[in-house]
């Protein structure tokens, strides 16, 4: 499915060439600073800066001399995630975070905020981006709209957990989760959020368990595989949508190279090689994939698995003409994998008046695409959908940018 096309801005500025702080190694740092002669140990005092929840910039780092001050600043940025605009919704329980990047790309996190409740301790989630944009074009998620920028670097991802960290600091929280589920497919940026994680997780750094990290895939196989091999403890999801693959063609274009047999197998071949229950995540759409023969088709192909279902009503996007499934329907959805011994929660939208969905905020600056494109949009989205509902597989291109 085309994406929309979106203008490139001409103003734009060059990015950054500095590295941001927080992407590099401890190692890293620290040899940068003795092949100036220094000591080692003028790392660790970067780094507590860095990883602390006061300072903002290397000017605030007074155990460094001033001429080092001015060396780092110049070799370094203290942050890669600057300009942000802030929305609320759900009473300050879901902040959405609209951040500029230097070279003008926009991305977006989302902070939830969830009070404790009986037995369930008060959590704080983030939900980050892993790129600007994303090359899989899925046709119910705004960030398909937008189409691919660029990869975030390493700093560009781990600075949105320090920024929402500063803000609970300030308010005298911790953040408890990250989730790797907003803007871009992060297997297609392994490297970087791989490094990005091993940030997050090392306790010399920002110190978060491994098992309160998730990296979210559409189902890119050699990405799963890969980090089978690596033997992680974060949780891995799987944006499944859809476990026909006619209408899996449709929703994830990606499945057009990697069917979801093979998805859902190398997500096995991961739950069972590190023992982590795999989550699956369905955006339920009405009359599209929320029928009683998808329901019994996924209830199928999850028998058995070490698995979970998050089924989630869609979050109103502009340019399709689809809708969120009734509660009813999801609830008749959940009843079906749970008689096959599937386990299903069903999640609550938040943050829809403040455009909370993945990429919602950074469509909206990007402009409204001409009525032509969005009526041909529309009108292809039905005519797709209708040969998938009748089990004809598409015969689209695989989405560029997926590579191998």
């Amino acid at each position: 499915m085309p994406t929309l096309p979106i203008a490139p801005d001409p103003s734009a500025p060059a990015r950054d060439p500095r590295p941001g702080l927080s992407g590099l190694a401890p190692d890293e740092l620290a040899s940068w600073f003795v092949e100036r002669g220094e000591p080692a140990y003028r790392a660790r005092q970067v780094a507590d800066a860095v990883w602390g929840r006061t300072a903002t910039s290397v000017d605030e780092i007074r155990t460094l001399p001033a001429p080092l001050r001015e060396a780092v600043e110049a070799a370094f940025r203290f942050d890669t995630v600057g300009d942000t605009e802030l929305r609320l919704s759900d009473g300050g329980l879901t902040e959405k975070g609209l951040h500029r990047l230097s070279d003008g790309t926009l991305i977006e996190s989302v902070l939830m905020h969830y009070p404790a409740r009986g037995a369930m301790r008060e959590r704080h989630t983030l939900c980050i981006s892993s790129q600007g944009g994303c090359a899989v074009g899925c046709p119910f998620c705004a960030t398909g709209e937008l189409g691919f920028g660029r990869d975030l670097e390493t700093a560009e991802i781990v600075d949105q957990v320090r920024h929402a960290a500063r803000r609970l600091d300030a308010a005298g929280q911790r953040l408890t989760n990250v989730v790797f589920m907003g803007m871009g497919e992060p297997l297609l940026n392994l490297d970087r959020v791989l490094a990005a994680v091993d940030a997050l997780n090392d306790p010399r750094r920002f110190g978060l368990g491994a098992r309160h990290i998730t990296v979210s895939t559409s189902g890119v196989v050699p990405g799963i595989r890969r980090l089978t091999a690596l033997g992680p403890q974060f949780t891995l999801a799987v944006s499944l949508h859809a476990a026909r693959d006619p209408l899996r063609d449709v929703l994830v274009p990606l499945n057009r190279r990697w069917p979801v047999s093979e998805v859902v197998g190398a997500a096995r071949e991961h739950a069972v090689a590190t023992g982590r229950r795999v989550t699956y995540e369905a955006t339920m759409i009405a009359g599209i994939n929320d029928t009683e023969a998808d329901a019994r088709a996924m209830a199928e192909l999850l028998r058995g698995d070490h698995a979970h279902v998050n089924l989630i009503p869609m979050n109103p996007v502009a340019h399709t003409p689809w809708s969120a499934s009734p509660g009813a329907v999801i609830e008749r959805f959940a009843a079906i994998l749970a008689d096959a011994g599937v386990t299903a929660t069903i999640r609550r939208n938040r943050g829809q008046e403040i455009g909370a969905a993945c990429g919602q905020l950074a469509a909206e600056r990007a402009g409204e695409p001409p009525p032509a494109v969005v009526a041909r949009r529309r009108a292809r989205l039905v005519d797709e959908s209708a040969h998938a509902l009748r089990g004809e597989r598409s015969d689209e291109p695989v989405p560029a940018g997926v590579g191998e």
